[in-house]
């Protein structure tokens, strides 16, 4: 009961403290719009600690987050490991293969209006198949290592990825195009001075997609046949022995892992169009 009771003060000092600073003068300011989040995360974490402690709920149902830390702790090299498989090598790697090969099939279609009619809709087709289905497929033909599941994260970042560099192509405006023509600009002059820099916003939405795609793609590649690392092994070897503070723990690196690599690709469009409206700060 004493933990119960502590969780409600805690959750309402918290909703309290969040709903004063939202509506203060200062809740522009980077220092609130950072602290915000910071105090909602540490409230759901405080609260999932007081229930499960609370509610003496069995570890094997949902472990405390303060365990959950501690077998972060205590298996540092197993989970740096898996990441190094699952992430550096198969999410990775079939992100930017994915992404450079949709990236370059848009301008080929972008250049032929036959490609745009006939292959687009096969690509959405291939990213209508469930990757339930495909990886099993993409392991036995690549083998039970990293490279089957870059392929599978290939097939998963491609259509997202050629679907918004195509209308992001297509986004430049009809005089901007005749001006450039008027200058007696190529097709890849256009494209490069012109048409590429309008299609960047387009494209870094489909590279922020791809993000969460590419690591979800790997980890559940690994479900299919993979070595005896990675974090697709680990969650399903470890839910057969009921270790679900390790299951926790390699969903945790994963969600920080993903989190980050889309704060970085988000970084990066934010330096590359800072001329775009949606960049402004009001």
């Amino acid at each position: 009961m004493g933990w119960l009771i502590f969780v409600l003060l805690f959750w309402a000092g918290a909703w309290w403290l969040n709903t004063r600073l939202s509506t203060s003068s200062l809740a522009s300011t980077r220092g609130v719009k950072l602290l915000v989040p910071a105090i909602f995360g540490v409230t759901i974490l405080v609260v999932w600690e007081g229930l499960v402690r609370g509610l003496e709920v069995p570890s094997v149902i949902l472990p405390a987050p303060t365990a959950i830390a501690s077998k972060i702790g205590a298996s540092g090299p197993v989970l740096w490991e898996d990441f190094v498989q699952t992430f550096v090598k198969g999410a990775l790697s079939g992100y930017v293969i994915g992404c450079a090969t949709a990236v370059l099939t848009a301008i080929l279609i972008d250049r032929s209006s036959f490609l745009q009619r006939g292959l687009l809709p096969v690509s959405s087709f291939i990213a209508a198949l469930p990757i339930i289905g495909t990886a099993p497929i993409m392991v036995m033909w690549f083998g039970f290592d990293w490279q089957s599941k870059a392929a599978v994260v290939v097939v998963m970042v491609f259509f997202p990825m050629l679907v918004n560099t195509v209308q992001g192509l297509a986004s430049s405006e009809a005089m901007q195009r005749d001006l450039m023509q008027t200058y007696g600009a190529s097709y890849w002059q256009t494209l490069f001075k012109l048409r590429l820099p309008a299609a960047m916003p387009f494209i870094f939405n489909g590279l922020k997609i791809a993000t969460t795609l590419a690591l979800i793609g790997a980890i559940v590649a690994e479900f299919f046949g993979s070595p005896i690392r990675g974090m697709g092994f680990r969650i399903s070897t470890e839910v057969g022995r009921l270790g679900l503070d390790m299951v926790w723990a390699e969903i945790t690196v994963a969600a920080i892992a993903g989190s980050a690599f889309y704060g970085i690709v988000a970084l990066i469009e934010k330096a590359v169009t800072f001329w775009h409206p949606s960049q402004r700060v009001a």
